[in-house]
This record gives structure tokens, C-alpha cells and sequence, in this order.
């Protein structure tokens, strides 16, 4: 499990783990809930971990072109 802080309220939470026999990545917001209880916000995307290396390829071309 990694944490980014997104802001001062919000942290975006990057978990792998199984679902229903499929290996998952889980990317999803949380929100502060109130005396540094995180709780799990409406944003967010599963997807297959086979998918990551695409994701990951994605990402790094965003990067490049400074979006």
C-alpha cells in the first residue's frame, strides 16, 4: 500500500490485492473523516494488474509531455 497526499483533506491510496481470484490495483482518493481517520471516497479505479504495465507506460508519457 503506498499514500500520496493530494491535499491537505485528501490522500489518493494505491493498494494491489485480490478480487474474486483476479490480482487487482486499486487507486482511490480517501478523505479525512475526522481525528486522522481515513475514509474511502467515491473517486477511484480498479483495474487488472496485467494492465499496470500500460498504466505505468502511460503515466511516464504524460510526464514527458509536462500535462
Amino acid at each position: 500500500m503506498t499514500d500520496i497526499t493530494k491535499n491537505s483533506r485528501e490522500t489518493i491510496r494505491i493498494t494491489r490485492g485480490e478480487f474474486k481470484g483476479h490480482d487487482m490495483v486499486n487507486v482511490r482518493v480517501f478523505y479525512d473523516a475526522g481525528e486522522g481517520d481515513l475514509k474511502p471516497g467515491k473517486q477511484g479505479v480498479a483495474f487488472r494488474a496485467a494492465l499496470l504495465p500500460d498504466f505505468i507506460e502511460v503515466l511516464r508519457s504524460l510526464e514527458e509531455v509536462g500535462v
